[in-house]
């Protein structure tokens, strides 16, 4: 399916890694002249960004501006300056800078597509310079059968983000689902969308019409296709190797066919993923109460970026316990032996109806604050590894609960698989989860109090625009709050996980790796996860690993092939 690399062949550009970083580096490369070969040590293209959500942050975008959504750098500037701690200023006012303009660019060279989302606000949506909406955006939906052949390589979702075995929905979507059995007109929709997805497995092995992350890859790959970017998937870097001159400028693959070696005349990019799954380099950037947990594609056995670039001199980010973007995250085992880790985001804890305890089966955190949020005050309450999540029947049936899908009629599989805990009452939960049982009924009673009045005094749940735009809308008068109270009672339990680690490889604003004195590696350069954050460590809002990543790909794209940006 992927064309073949020769032993001895030369390329002006190599990129490492197919992400969204590395396939928007490889493009913009490509359409600024050069020959460019994209290296993925999988079988498939897209990385995590083919599984997540998709959310692209870039403030003061003119997508937004049109829409009336206005938005200023300065106000950006001003909200990071509250939420990044502000070590590395440079790069982030490089992003700031030239965020517009290569949302501009890469959609007038290539097949991305991106929209605002207006109602989706900032994590932290009542400090000085949050917006409401609008610096989010997120991929238009891509019709798969764009892609020909070339579908086959494309990373599938998650299979619990899909229904009946591979159909995608869009945020907007979800609503209607929930309403079909009271809403004609949601019925309607829900009849169509099934309607549609009947027709593309016809002809496919899982639906066409993609959305969120897998949209975003999916548009990525179409044009690195385009622009004539030789695509190899299976392929590991082994090492890198640098000219008399010191440019990088050799690289050591493995592949079907063995052991070869190949040239980048103009120089390597380095966009891998990170360091999520290097358990040695990882434990230097988190909390060891956070273990190794990752959300992210497991990469597989070869070397990561930050590993390559260490052998040339490569300076890491400093050590930090803040290293990590985090998520909630619930494992399982699926049906075909795979393990499954589950990122609770946005789908349930915000919901109204659930509590989150620790292990002595009281609460502690409001749980519809983020999910970096969420895993900080894990991280910070020992006895909150694990937390359990704690639902009634009416809200796992209308909102599910983890892996388990709404209207879901039966769960025994996932009882039986200890995955989801139930209980006819709360001391039998209780006793199930391993909590007091005295303690948790406590719980659970306190909150029912305030919660029949759509209040939580405890934590204050739903009291901002952020955590009632994740909550229903048809729960009045708070979105996010309603009592517990018909059995039987769930419960899943949830460890931290990250989403993407924030340190990684020091660059400078052109996305140059540099060596610990400040000066750059000649020919090798950074982005995506491989690169260290420019949000170091804080998560202001949705997007803020794809916005960068895009931007920075951009840079590294641009920079390679000798455009100087």
């Amino acid at each position: 399916m992927t064309a073949a690399v020769h032993a001895g062949e030369t390329f002006d550009v190599v990129v490492v890694g197919a992400g969204a970083g590395g396939m928007t580096a490889a493009t913009i490369a490509a359409a600024d002249g050069c020959s460019v070969l994209l290296l993925e040590q999988a079988e498939v293209i897209g990385g995590t960004t083919a599984i997540s959500g998709g959310m692209v942050w870039i403030p003061a975008n003119h997508k937004a501006t049109a829409e009336g959504r206005a938005d200023t750098l300065e106000a950006a500037r001003t909200y990071l300056d509250r939420t990044v701690p502000g070590q590395d200023r440079t790069r982030l006012e490089t992003f700031l800078a030239f965020g517009d303009e290569a949302l501009r660019d890469l959609e007038a060279r290539t097949a991305l597509r991106l929209q605002p989302v207006p109602t989706y606000p900032d994590y932290y949506p009542d400090l000085p310079g949050a917006t409401a909406g609008g610096r989010v955006l997120e991929p238009l939906p891509f019709d798969a059968r764009g892609l020909g052949d070339a579908f086959a390589l494309l990373r599938d979702p998650l299979p619990e983000f899909m229904l009946f075995g591979g159909m995608m929905i869009s945020r907007q979507d979800i609503p209607h689902l929930r309403r079909a059995g009271r809403s004609l007109r949601s019925a309607l929709h829900a009849a169509r969308l099934i309607a549609r997805y009947g027709l593309q497995r016809l002809t496919a092995r899982r639906g066409t019409t993609l959305y969120l992350g897998n949209a975003l890859a999916a548009r990525l790959l179409r044009s690195a296709l385009d622009r004539g970017v030789v695509i190899r998937t299976g392929t590991s870097v082994q090492q890198l190797e640098a000219d008399a001159q010191g440019r990088v400028s050799r690289l050591e693959i493995v592949d079907r066919s063995g052991r070869s070696w190949i040239t980048a005349r103009r120089g390597v990019v380095l966009a891998t993923g990170g360091l999520s799954h290097d358990a040695e380099l990882r434990r230097c950037y988190v909390p060891q109460a956070a273990g190794l947990l990752s959300a992210t594609v497991d990469p597989g056995a070869a070397p990561r970026g930050a590993r390559l670039a260490m052998a040339l001199g490569a300076c890491l980010s400093a050590p930090t316990k803040a290293g990590a973007f985090w998520v909630p995250a619930s494992t399982f085992t699926r049906a075909d032996g795979s393990r499954g880790v589950f990122p609770h985001t946005v789908t349930d804890r915000a919901k109204p109806g659930l509590i989150a305890v620790d292990g002595t089966g009281r609460r502690f955190v409001n749980e519809a604050v983020s999910y970096h949020e969420f895993v900080r005050a894990q991280l910070d309450h020992a006895a909150a590894i694990p937390a359990w999540l704690i639902c009634d029947r009416r809200f796992l049936w209308r909102y599910g609960l983890g892996k388990i899908k709404p209207f879901t009629r039966s769960v025994a599989r996932d009882v039986a698989a200890g995955y989801l805990k139930r209980a006819d009452s709360l001391d039998a939960l209780a006793e199930t989860i391993g909590v007091p049982a005295q303690a948790l009924t406590a719980t659970v009673n306190q909150f029912n109090a305030g919660a029949v009045r759509g209040e939580d005094p405890a934590f204050g749940r739903g009291g901002d625009i952020y955590q009632r735009a994740l909550g229903d809308a048809d729960q009045h008068p708070n979105p996010c709050v309603a009592p517990i109270l018909e059995p039987p009672f769930h419960a899943v339990a949830v460890y931290p996980a990250d989403l993407g680690m924030s340190a990684g490889l020091v660059t400078d604003a052109r996305g140059r790796v540099l060596r610990a004195d400040g000066s750059p590696i000649p020919g090798l350069f950074a982005c995506g996860n491989d690169m260290a954050s420019i949000m170091e460590g804080a998560y202001p809002g949705p997007g803020i690993t794809l916005g960068p990543a895009l931007v920075f790909g951009w840079l590294a794209g641009r920079n390679v092939a000798g455009a100087n940006v």
